[in-house]
């Protein structure tokens, strides 16, 4: 079954894409939640004409996510955790604790555009992924030290 989301989805893809999902999935969870609609004949023109007219913003998207991404290159964060005697975190470090740590170095960053490849739960020097856009991520780095 084709469909046309309308909003990011981690596992899918992004806004506006035409995906191929399994009819179930489809109909069961993503029309009604009204992160997708059905991709007809007449809602794929409908999409064409608005990407058409939408062309000039996502550029410009696109240009302020650049620019930003190389204000937060290089940035290295400490983000301070209970550990016990081992190393070992009581609990882990997700992406809210990095969101928070990004803002107190003074950039604003949605908690959900950060993506952690390992869980992290030992005291070390690890990297995250911030998407900023579909074709703008950066990586930062940030260490757990003990609190």
């Amino acid at each position: 079954m084709e469909i046309i989301l309308k909003e990011d989805i981690n596992t899918l893809g992004y806004k506006d894409d035409i995906v191929t999902v399994k009819s179930g999935y489809g109909r069961n969870y993503l029309i009604p939640q009204g992160k997708a609609i059905i991709a007809t004949e007449s809602a794929k023109k409908v999409l064409a004409e608005n990407q058409k007219q939408r062309a000039h913003k996502l550029a410009q998207m696109k240009k302020d996510a650049e620019a930003f991404a190389a204000k937060m290159e290089g940035l290295t964060l400490s983000i301070g955790a209970k550990v016990s005697s081992t190393g070992k975190i009581f609990g882990s470090v997700g992406p809210i604790q990095i969101a928070e740590a990004i803002e107190k170095a003074g950039f604003e960053i949605d908690r959900k555009s950060i993506v952690l490849k390992d869980a992290v739960k030992e005291v070390g020097s690890y990297t995250a992924v911030v998407k900023l856009h579909r074709e703008v991520s950066v990586e930062v780095a940030f260490e757990v030290v003990a609190e």
